[in-house]
């Protein structure tokens, strides 16, 4: 279950996602970025956000996925996006999710069909509702017989190719996240996203 509580964000999301990408050989270019979408993983420890979003720029749609936390991560500042002010969390230090071990973990977890995305509630003061997704992440797998262990206690991620895809290892775990959608991924275990007004894209592959 992911907790969503209703504060002020200085800067906003998108605000920290248009800087970033600006610096993106990738995904520099003009015009506004508008949010299409996000959707969440749980963190079993329950201390990191993981947050994928869909946004556009013209016809370009950008996978983005952050990571929040709650202090620096060790090791980290390659994958700082920035930082933002929460009226109710504090201080969030806000990370490009493939350098982050927890959100590749999930990613992983998720293409080989072992974790679905979280459930959201919104936390207004004392009222709890919940939230429908605007963005549906499931895995597609084509029966491919042999996979790694999800998960690889104490590894860090290494990036080994950055641009429209970039691929990360991970243990024993490759994995490709789209970064510019209808790039080409391969893989035989793969996640796509769907969203209201779109077709369903792969967006990680391991």
């Amino acid at each position: 279950m992911a907790v969503i509580h209703r504060a002020t964000l200085v800067p906003s999301k998108l605000e920290l996602i248009s800087s970033w990408l600006a610096g993106r050989p990738w995904g520099s270019g003009e015009g506004e970025v508008r949010r299409v979408g996000s959707y969440r993983f749980d963190d079993p420890a329950g201390e990191v956000g993981i947050e994928g979003f869909l946004v556009s720029r013209g016809r370009t749609v950008f996978h983005v996925l952050l990571t929040y936390r709650g202090a620096p991560l060790v090791g980290g500042a390659p994958w700082l996006v920035g930082t933002m002010e929460h009226s109710v969390l504090g201080t969030r230090w806000v990370y490009d999710g493939v350098g982050d071990p927890v959100a590749v973990a999930a990613l992983v977890r998720a293409a080989r069909g072992e974790q679905d995305q979280a459930a959201l509630e919104v936390h207004d003061g004392n009222a709890v509702t919940r939230l429908e997704p605007d963005v549906r992440v499931y895995p597609l797998d084509d029966g491919s017989a042999s996979v790694n262990p999800a998960d690889a206690p104490g590894a860090s991620p290494e990036l080994i190719v950055d641009g429209p895809v970039a691929e990360v290892a991970f243990g024993d775990a490759r994995l490709r996240v789209a970064r510019v959608l209808g790039a080409e991924l391969g893989g035989s275990r793969r996640l796509a996203a769907e969203w209201p007004d779109g077709e369903a894209t792969v967006v990680a592959v391991v």
